[in-house]
């Protein structure tokens, strides 16, 4: 079995999903709208709040030309360098602390995705349950070395990524102390739509790695993600804001409040739906069996009378003969006056 804990939740196809809300840079560099997202998040039932945990200088370089800036016109950042996107984006290192300790007073676990090794001690300093590593950064294999040595659970965003880098990436956690792994399919799109998803994927990737498998989802809504825990998804990752109207980086894909609350109730019923393979009746449905159709005198019938298709018919309740002796029935006489209304069994049939 891949099922392990973060914290005290339990991660695995025995516990509902692990729902993640993302805060990314929906906070727009107030602290206080931050605090407000981790108490929403809470309120609509999350499990975990996760940030991200860089500096513009940690990710690029102050440069506003060539493959420093954003040309593409469909891009959501088009028109802006990557480091004044990442300036704008980042959560300050200081907010940390106390968004994690307001996620933990409201009880949910918060973590984090690192993206270079300074991160990463930052982070053990703030003792985090888990690390999460983004799709841009599943090849990283000096990053992924250096957060599996933590020895905590990693979860790492496959977008992007071929089989045989996921193998690498895989193998090289594996190899510097990573026991608790959980691949999220993923998109790396923003928005990504429900017909790029392709969450079959999901099975696959744990039929490959052996490890729990889940969802960084990027599309609107929660039918993709109520579909991969269909699938066994048993975590669930979503960009989450206050308002989308409100603006910031990754507003525009993110869920709101209700909808948050909407991804936690309905992908833990399509967890609960899942059960087994089952056929027959089940301890639920025993009442219910009496609403099945059965062989019903519908005519008063004097004894020695015939069976006919007039007197004789399949209706609801359930409580004589089976419809499928109807035909075999038809032609025999009764053994003593029946009442219209009598449910048939043999014992009144000569």
């Amino acid at each position: 079995m891949s099922s392990f804990k973060i914290g005290q939740r339990s991660i695995g196809a025995d516990a509902p999903p692990f729902i993640i809300a993302e805060m990314s840079g929906n906070h727009n560099q107030s602290l206080e709208v931050a605090l407000q997202i981790v108490e929403a998040a809470a309120r609509a039932g999350a499990h975990a709040l996760k940030l991200q945990t860089y500096t513009a200088d940690t990710m690029t370089l102050d440069l506003s030309e060539g493959e420093f800036f954003i040309k593409d016109l469909n891009s959501l950042w088009a028109g802006t360098s990557l480091y004044d996107l990442y300036q704008k984006a980042h959560t300050p290192w200081e907010w940390h602390a106390p968004i994690f300790a307001r996620a933990k007073a409201l009880g949910m676990l918060a973590f984090s995705t690192p993206f270079d090794e300074t991160s990463v001690g930052f982070l053990e300093s703030l003792d985090v349950p888990a690390y999460k590593i983004a799709s841009f950064e599943n090849t990283d294999l000096p990053l992924i070395r250096r957060v599996a040595a933590t020895g905590k659970p990693l979860i790492i965003s496959t977008g992007m990524a071929s089989i045989a880098e996921l193998d690498e990436t895989v193998r090289t956690a594996r190899e510097a102390g990573c026991k608790d792994l959980v691949l999220l399919k993923c998109t790396s799109t923003y928005p990504a739509t429900p017909a790029n998803s392709n969450v079959r994927t999901i099975p696959h990737l744990r039929e490959l790695f052996g490890c729990e498998v889940g969802l960084s989802d990027h599309s609107m809504g929660v039918g993709v993600s109520v579909a991969a825990v269909a699938l066994g998804a048993t975590v669930i990752e979503k960009h989450f804001t206050l308002d989308r109207a409100a603006g910031g980086v990754d507003a525009s894909f993110s869920l709101e409040p209700a909808e948050l609350a909407a991804l936690v109730v309905e992908t833990e019923r399509a967890w609960q739906a899942m059960g087994q393979v089952r056929y027959g009746v089940t301890e639920a449905e025993q009442k219910s069996l009496v609403y099945r159709r059965s062989l019903y005198v519908t005519q008063d019938m004097a004894a020695g009378e015939v069976f006919t298709s007039q007197n004789v018919r399949a209706i609801r309740p359930g409580l004589g003969l089976a419809p499928k002796h109807l035909d075999s029935l038809i032609g025999h006489r009764a053994r003593q006056a029946i009442k219209r209304g009598t449910a048939l069994s043999w014992s009144l049939v000569e």
